[in-house]
């Protein structure tokens, strides 16, 4: 009979990796921005992250072996992989405008994994070093150390769904996904002068002859219509100054606040109608 069990939750939990798999998959190779897709990816891993824990709630372990196999590989695995997305869509959407800020936000987020790691280096050492001697003590949910539990998320707060170290090996590996991650937008950064291969757009770069006022009304009107999809309108912003080689007021709040008290709001737009009826014909 337990031999059953075990292989009915080996079978469930890989069923559920590759339902996962092929749903981030389709999202990945997908042309959305990367705040939609860490968004869309998120909200898949979360609801299957809740399907395993339904499942192991009424599931009874064969022996402590299996226990801690489930809690070192299993779930680190889905769950490091929900805090990367989470923490992907929350980076982008704080990322700031222009290029050295940009830089210099990415680089901070480095240091701070590297920082997390540093605190943390016998346990990754023991960990990726395929140790086992305190995997009872570590994995197991009936040893729990207030020390080593204080360190997880609101996941995490049911005690048969946890132990002592399963979310901070999850951490570890979601730490290891986003370097990779952070290192490939510096890169971006540094080979392009701009973030535009994430956009999918051009990097090419002009400049802009009319006002900044008129570029403001030009990038709000573009935003508003939602032309380009859910590109954020800090990403628009920053990508229309590096294509037109032009610094703007990054206050945007400010700066739509400033286009709404004028006497006419659309002046830019009433200019480019007259310029295209004249050279129709039409005025």
């Amino acid at each position: 009979m337990h031999g059953k069990l075990y292989k009915i939750m080996i079978q469930f939990a890989s069923c559920l990796k590759k339902e996962i798999d092929i749903k981030i998959e389709q999202i990945e190779c997908s042309e959305m921005s990367m705040i939609t897709k860490s968004l869309d990816a998120s909200r898949i891993l979360a609801k299957a992250f809740n399907q395993l824990k339904a499942f192991i709630l009424s599931y009874d372990f064969k022996d402590e072996e299996e226990e801690i196999y489930f809690f070192k590989e299993t779930k680190p695995r889905l769950c490091s992989r929900l805090i990367f997305y989470r923490k992907v869509y929350n980076i982008e959407m704080n990322r700031p405008i222009g290029i050295d800020k940009q830089r210099e936000y990415l680089c901070e987020l480095l240091n701070d994994i590297n920082k997390y790691n540093g605190k943390r280096l016998d346990f990754i050492r023991y960990y990726r070093s395929g140790s086992s001697h305190l995997d009872g003590f570590y994995f197991l949910r009936d040893k729990k150390d207030v020390e080593q539990y204080l360190e997880t998320f609101y996941y995490e707060f049911d005690p048969l769904f946890s132990t002592n170290c399963d979310f901070k090996v999850a951490k570890i590996l979601a730490n290891d996904m986003l370097s990779a991650y952070l290192m490939h937008e510096v890169e971006l950064l540094d080979d392009n002068g701009m973030k535009s291969c994430s956009f999918g757009f051009p990097a090419t770069k002009k400049t802009w002859m009319g006002s900044k006022a008129e570029l403001q009304e030009q990038i709000f009107s573009w935003d508003s219509a939602g032309m380009f999809g859910d590109l954020p309108l800090t990403q628009l912003y920053d990508y229309i100054q590096n294509v037109f080689n032009i610094q703007l007021d990054s206050n945007l709040s400010r700066t739509l606040g400033d286009l709404k008290i004028r006497n006419n709001p659309t002046p830019f737009f009433d200019k480019l109608k007259d310029a295209l009826l004249r050279r129709m014909g039409r005025k």
